[in-house]
């Protein structure tokens, strides 16, 4: 939901700056209360009690930050900021949908579940990049509007974390729900208040993450110098249908027709899916 420009100062520069017409507001506008700054790291906040938890996010960083990077082409145009919580009270106060392990705020932020310090510990790594990934993007161009696709803003994520956010179906799972008519239908159009996630295509959200990898894997081994050109145009705010057909000369329905067919040669994942640790 778009934040009325009305209840912020400066609505003139705000109108300026696109990433800030995305902005959710509960969230946005919720003040980070009760976080320490880890003594060395300043992109790093902890709930008292977790400082070991963030530590180990710390130490992965540095690296996950260059990967994304890597995938996107640019360096991250602000300083991350990454909020560990160490109880899920601390989690869902902050995240909208607590079921999540991980979460990209409005307004530049990064919440992990203690989740990834715990059951789930396997996939800090990977979760971490999945939605750095995310919030690199968000930087410059604000957070999940309709401008990219939600199949592109997942599969991208997911398939620079190496299927990292999408390990819970595997490539056979997904390539089989497309065979029986169950798959994303890329002439769909995202709209303000109508962007098309899982359950616009009646997709299992794993079938969903791990099919929009796929599409997004096929589109940058394709023409990977096509693919940076689409990716750098997405940066710098330009709407992806145009921005698609001026690179590609046609749809990603017609680029993609064969992307989810085992068969077309090179559709195989980024990394094993698994539901266990590594």
């Amino acid at each position: 939901m778009m934040l009325l420009s009305s209840l912020l100062a400066g609505c003139v520069s705000v109108l300026n700056d696109p990433r800030m017409l995305f902005v959710s507001d509960p969230r946005a506008l919720q003040p980070m209360e009760g976080f320490s700054q880890l003594p060395q790291d300043s992109r790093v906040w902890f709930e008292p009690g977790a400082e070991a938890y963030a530590n180990r996010v710390s130490e992965l960083l540095d690296k996950t930050m260059n990967k994304v990077e890597s995938a996107h082409y640019l360096a991250f145009a602000e300083q991350v900021q990454i909020y560990v919580c160490g109880t899920e009270a601390c989690f869902k106060r902050y995240v909208l949908t607590p079921k999540l392990s991980a979460a990209v705020v409005p307004d530049n932020r990064l919440i992990l579940s203690p989740n990834l310090n715990e059951r789930e510990s396997w996939r800090l790594k990977p979760l971490m990049l999945h939605e750095l990934a995310h919030l690199h993007l968000g930087q410059r161009v604000g957070h999940y509007h309709s401008n990219i696709p939600v199949w592109f803003h997942e599969g991208w994520a997911s398939l620079t974390a190496e299927g990292g956010g999408a390990e819970f179906a595997t490539d056979e799972q997904a390539y089989e729900a497309a065979q029986s008519g169950k798959l994303i239908d890329l002439s769909k159009r995202d709209a303000p208040g109508m962007r098309h996630k899982a359950s616009a295509f009646d997709l299992n959200i794993h079938i969903f993450y791990r099919q929009a990898m796929l599409l997004v894997k096929s589109l940058k081994q394709q023409d990977p110098g096509r693919f940076k050109r689409l990716a750098l145009a997405l940066q710098n705010n330009q709407d992806f249908e145009i921005a698609f057909w001026d690179i590609y000369g046609a749809g990603p329905q017609t680029i993609l027709a064969d992307a989810l067919v085992p068969e077309s040669g090179d559709n195989k994942a980024a990394a094993p899916a698994s539901n266990n640790q590594p």
